[in-house]
């Protein structure tokens, strides 16, 4: 009889655990899936710094709270010779981690939150290949802290037109392509995500490229961080920033996947022509390369702005699609410009198209069509 008994309490303690089990998953997923606010900014929903719904696609992991003490011991006391940059948000320290791990530092002065901490959960669950991993943060003595993943070559900016031209061996046109793949898979994810991510400052800048020169994408949401006011820099990168905003976030501070696609297409341009594209083609021009694409009617006349270090060292057929797709993207309607899974398809294809056109002799010259010959039958 008492081992009955014995039996019977038993499976009704195991009932009460697995009840409790499944009221806690049902309790989680409620909380996980909790709506998202709607923004003034925006007109439209989107993750606010408060109440972030994390959709399925991110995989959920245990963000990292770094001390400031082993930051310090990281940067050697945030040296003057470990400053690798200053945005946005504030100080870039390159930093070495006790287990041997290069970091890049993020610091600016700033009151601990708790909805920093909650934006610092949402954007590390969010992991992609072509994507800077946000990894941890500290909050210590009014000073905030962003800890990402170091990524050792730099910004496409500077391989383009940057301080010391650190790729005076050119960046061939198929690794500019390859750039460009990268970098809209990383945006394409973003958009992709449950909420959508719009990432509001893409731009060439913003563009890393590894050890192998692959793309990864860096300061996702970090506006989120910075509230509804941007923290504005020294005037010259201000204006070298602001060519990247669509005209409907110039005048209503609407951000959106197409505002994104519109910065992507301003990269598009500064990568085919190796230049900023807040610059004009020539002394003569008014115009910077934007407003020159955007003004231009006949094709054959873009053909002008292709980086000169490329040569004839591509297809006519590969250069005419990349810079149809730079004029869709740079569309002043936002109805009218490509999706980012449209414009990976398209780069996809883009790539695909000029291994397979272009032959390679000699020291690795591909024999290919003049680019003086480009756009010859205007569409």
């Amino acid at each position: 009889m008492s081992a009955t008994l014995a039996a019977i309490l038993g499976a009704a303690a195991g009932a009460v655990a697995l009840v409790g089990i499944v009221i806690f998953l049902i309790w989680f997923c409620l909380y996980r899936n909790r709506s998202v606010s709607r923004t003034s900014e925006t007109g439209s929903s989107d993750p606010s710094v408060q109440g972030r719904n994390v959709g399925i696609e991110l995989s959920f992991r245990e963000v990292r709270r770094f001390a400031m003490e082993e930051l310090s011991l990281a940067t050697k006391n945030f040296s003057d010779k470990n400053l690798i940059g200053e945005g946005k948000f504030g100080e870039v320290y390159k930093g070495l981690l006790q287990d041997g791990m290069l970091v890049a530092i993020k610091k600016r002065t700033g009151a601990p939150t708790q909805e920093f901490i909650d934006e610092v959960h949402f954007l590390s669950s969010i992991q992609h290949r072509n994507l800077v991993t946000l990894l941890g943060y500290c909050q210590e003595n009014n000073l905030q802290f962003l800890i990402y993943e170091y990524i050792p070559n730099g910004s496409v900016s500077i391989h383009l037109y940057g301080p010391g031209q650190v790729s005076r061996q050119k960046l061939e046109f198929k690794h500019r392509l390859s750039i460009a793949l990268g970098a809209a898979k990383g945006l394409a994810h973003l958009h992709s995500l449950s909420p959508r991510v719009v990432h509001k400052d893409f731009k060439t800048a913003n563009v890393l490229v590894d050890e192998n020169f692959i793309a990864k994408v860096a300061d996702a949401g970090l506006r989120n961080f910075l509230g509804r006011t941007d923290v504005a820099g020294p005037s010259s990168q201000v204006t070298a920033d602001e060519i990247f905003l669509a005209p409907e976030v110039k005048e209503f501070r609407r951000f959106s996947e197409k505002s994104d696609v519109y910065s992507f297409g301003v990269f598009l341009l500064e990568l085919v022509s190796g230049r900023e594209a807040s610059a004009s083609l020539s002394p003569d021009s008014s115009l910077n390369l934007v407003e020159l694409v955007q003004n231009s009617q006949d094709f054959s006349h873009l053909s002008k702005i292709i980086d000169e270090r490329l040569g004839s060292r591509f297809t006519a057929e590969g250069m005419e699609e990349f810079i149809r797709l730079i004029v869709r993207c740079l569309d002043p309607s936002s109805e009218r410009r490509p999706s980012t899974s449209y414009v990976v398809m398209e780069l996809d294809r883009t790539i695909e198209k000029e291994m397979n056109l272009t032959t390679v002799m000699g020291e690795g010259t591909p024999t290919v069509t003049l680019g003086s010959q480009l756009f010859r039958a205007t569409k």
